[in-house]
């Protein structure tokens, strides 16, 4: 018999919180961006569409269930709810999303290029390379699917000329993951700027350190 995964559950005040430091670090500007985190009756908590994270309080976020019916809250939650909900439906050891336009990340996203796991600690928290998605129009279910798809075992990925996509089991673990993928892709380009050589990590080291990544995400 198959064990049970008890999804990790996170607060309204954890997703704001999160939200503000995603605009104080510097990975979104003005509205873009938005942050997820389940909930411990099973529901989603999300950032509004089009309200500004300084001045966004606990009453703006909208509370939906899984297939993205709101439930609480007098505002539109994010236009990319699907990319939010896909995840976390299809992955219960997840307990939040977040989405940022972070600059160096979204340089990759542009390439259509994925950001290479060179640095241990990103194979430990990521999993491995951050991969890109294929290009699929914002706010649609099909993105949602795409990146699904991709966060299998990462806890990362690009969204073709659009940003960055990370996953964790609260909202602060996914937020550490998008401020660790955009400090790599920026590592990376001035590696790159400098003509040096960008020199891949052994073998062994990239599987023994997903398999420690891969631990700590079944086991939140």
């Amino acid at each position: 018999m198959a064990d049970v995964v008890t999804s990790p559950t996170t607060t309204r005040e954890a997703v704001l919180a999160a939200a503000k430091r995603m605009l104080a670090e510097g990975l979104v500007e003005g509205t873009s961006g938005n942050i997820s985190g389940r909930l411990p009756d099973g529901l989603v908590c999300l950032t509004p569409s089009s309200v500004p994270y300084d001045t966004m309080t606990l009453d703006d976020l909208v509370v939906v269930d899984l297939d993205g019916t709101v439930v609480e809250g007098e505002r539109s939650p994010t236009t990319e709810k699907d990319l939010h909900l896909a995840a976390l439906r299809r992955y219960p050891e997840l307990g939040a999303v977040i989405h940022t336009h972070a600059v160096y990340a979204t340089m990759f996203a542009l390439a259509h290029e994925p950001i290479p796991a060179v640095i241990e600690e990103v194979v430990v928290y990521v999993g491995g390379d951050v991969p890109c998605c294929e290009y699929k129009g914002t706010g649609s279910a099909d993105l949602g699917e795409e990146v699904a798809n991709h966060l299998a075992d990462r806890g990362a990925a690009l969204l073709a000329n659009h940003g960055l996509v990370t996953c964790g089991a609260n909202p602060d673990k996914a937020l550490h993951n998008a401020a660790l993928v955009e400090r790599t892709a920026k590592i990376i380009w001035g590696a790159r700027a400098m003509g040096a050589t960008i020199h891949p990590l052994p073998e062994k080291v990239n599987t023994d350190m997903a398999g420690v990544y891969r631990y700590v995400r079944d086991n939140p």
